[in-house]
């Protein structure tokens, strides 16, 4: 069977073009046909979390880092927004499929491993890219908040895409049933999301909190958007691309071999 994919594969040449992409339009489609949920809800929770902290501690919070607290906060929020839904895009295909026993609809077509993990790398991305413009719109709108560094923004909200879809699709593979994949997102995708300097400048923290942050890639997610809209961070951003860059490419080579070996995708 795997000799006749790898025949079917050769038949398109070394990449097969026409089912990456269609692989990537259904991750998109899917997504999109339930925008209110996908990319509304989002834009209404980051502002939830923006008018409670504004509210309950925002008038009383001195600037941080030379900055009004609700601007610092701002990015920190977009991004939690933006790699939660990516990482929920992912992990929920891949689990769905699963579950109701159609993983086989593309595990079967002539897709080598690393087409189906740049397939649904390529919705998480795209949810992440395009709740990061709705959520940056707002932000515009609302606080007058522009991006200082455009480019930057953008590639941190790629790699926070990248990294955290792969991690939902690594999840969304070892996870066999739906609370499986809630206790991997309640016990390690919200911690790593929450304690990363979200809410708050590292800078701040015990020592040994502080080099914990420092192994956190989400943390290097955080600060590089921090400097790409407000023009401020705790780390360089340039360190923090090599770093996420990393993080993502481990990540996705453990989803890859996952993926090229069947773990707990084939019988």
């Amino acid at each position: 069977m795997q000799n006749l994919m790898d025949h079917e594969a050769r038949r398109f040449g070394a990449v097969n073009w026409m089912g990456l992409y269609t692989l990537a339009r259904r991750e998109t489609l899917r997504f999109l046909a339930v925008w209110t949920q996908t990319l509304l809800a989002p834009l209404v929770t980051a502002g939830l979390f923006l008018l409670i902290f504004n509210i309950a501690i925002g008038p009383s919070r001195s600037d941080v880092m030379g900055m009004p607290f609700l601007t610092f906060l701002a990015p920190g929020i977009m991004m939690m927004t933006v790699i939660q839904n990516a990482f929920a895009n992912t992990s929920s295909s891949m689990v769905i499929s699963k579950v109701q026993g159609n993983i086989v609809d593309t595990l079967m077509p002539p897709l080598s491993p690393l087409e189906i993990l740049l397939g649904y790398l390529a919705g998480g991305i795209a949810r992440g890219f395009l709740i990061a413009v709705v959520v940056a719109s707002a932000l515009a709108l609302v606080l007058g908040i522009v991006p200082q560094n455009p480019l930057i923004a953008m590639i941190f909200v790629v790699l926070g895409g990248a990294f955290m879809g792969a991690l939902g699709l690594f999840a969304g593979i070892f996870a066999n049933k739906f609370d499986q994949m809630a206790a991997i997102t309640n016990f390690i995708v919200t911690p790593l999301a929450f304690l990363s300097g979200t809410f708050y400048s590292v800078e701040a923290l015990p020592p040994v909190l502080y080099r914990l942050s420092h192994a956190n890639p989400v943390f290097y997610l955080i600060d590089g958007l921090r400097y790409g809209m407000i023009g401020v961070s705790d780390s360089s951003p340039y360190l923090g691309m090599l770093i996420c860059t990393a993080a993502t490419l481990v990540v996705g080579a453990l989803t890859w071999q996952m993926l090229r070996t069947g773990y707990r995708l084939k019988a």
